[in-house]
């Protein structure tokens, strides 16, 4: 088993609960950037706060990856928060978790991280379920805004997580590293909300989305960077990434979406998908 896999686990199940609070929170019909800024507004002094007391923040000019980071979540998350309201969660999840073939594309040719047999397997396979889970949930009808959304926030995320990766090779510490996420974000949501629409328009709605989604995010990310730490990014950023398949299940469960044969068995390679990059 790969090192750091418990860590991308966890990674996994916090990525895919935050996915499903970001979609009730477009159907409470928050408006994205504000929703951003609520999250931000907590996540980042908790962030700062744990790295605080934990004694890991420690600033060196390697953390700037980080910062980089904020940037491209920030365009990565409006554009998905975005693609919610103009389609189902059980499709825009999968494609936004599809980030992982970026990352670990640019970690083997990049970083030189090994190719294994079971992590081409485990790709493989977390493609296809994909290919099923879209097919199950009648794509040709999408609107054409709703993929281009998911296109940009897919490729901003999986560079981002890349971005991390290489901040952690060069000596920056998980907690920095998120924290220097934070900062940026924090200020660029608090900056480009208030130019846009001069004010903030936080109801109790907004707030009791925003909470959750901010304690799933913050230990999304420490997770994460702590397996990368000591884990290849080609593996543990793909296993992070399939909490589409805790999303679309709970998009079932919860939501009402439907559940087709086709879907069931998208899910059901995700899983063996899981099994093989675990073992990878």
């Amino acid at each position: 088993m790969t090192s750091g896999t418990g860590y991308a686990l966890v990674a996994m199940t916090c990525y895919g609960v935050g996915d499903l609070i970001y979609k009730r929170a477009t159907v409470a019909d928050i408006k994205p950037l504000h929703f951003l800024a609520a999250q931000s507004w907590l996540f980042c002094p908790l962030t700062l706060a744990y790295a605080a007391a934990t004694g890991s923040l420690i600033v060196t000019p390697a953390a700037i990856w980080g910062a980089l980071v904020g940037l491209l979540l920030l365009i990565g998350l409006t554009a998905f928060l975005r693609s919610l309201a103009n389609g189902p969660i059980s499709v825009a999840a999968p494609v936004f978790r599809l980030s992982f073939l970026l990352t670990a594309a640019l970690a083997v040719v990049v970083l030189a991280e090994p190719v294994t047999t079971s992590l081409v397997a485990g790709l493989a396979l977390a493609l296809v379920s994909i290919w099923l889970l879209l097919g199950g949930s009648s794509t040709m009808t999408l609107p054409r805004a709703f993929v281009l959304e998911l296109a940009v926030a897919t490729a901003a995320f999986g560079t981002a997580s890349f971005f991390h990766k290489i901040g952690l090779s060069s000596g920056v510490t998980p907690e920095t590293a998120v924290a220097a996420q934070a900062s940026v974000f924090c200020v660029l949501v608090t900056l480009i909300t208030l130019t846009r629409d001069r004010g903030y328009r936080l109801d109790r709605v907004t707030w009791r989305f925003a909470v959750p989604a901010a304690l799933a995010a913050l230990g999304a990310f420490l997770a994460l960077l702590h397996g990368l730490a000591v884990g290849p990014a080609s593996v543990l950023v793909p296993i992070s990434q399939m909490g589409f398949v805790v999303t679309a299940g709970l998009g079932v469960v919860w939501l009402g979406e439907p559940l087709t044969a086709r879907k069931l068995a998208g899910l059901a390679l995700a899983l063996a998908a899981l099994l093989a990059l675990i073992w990878s």
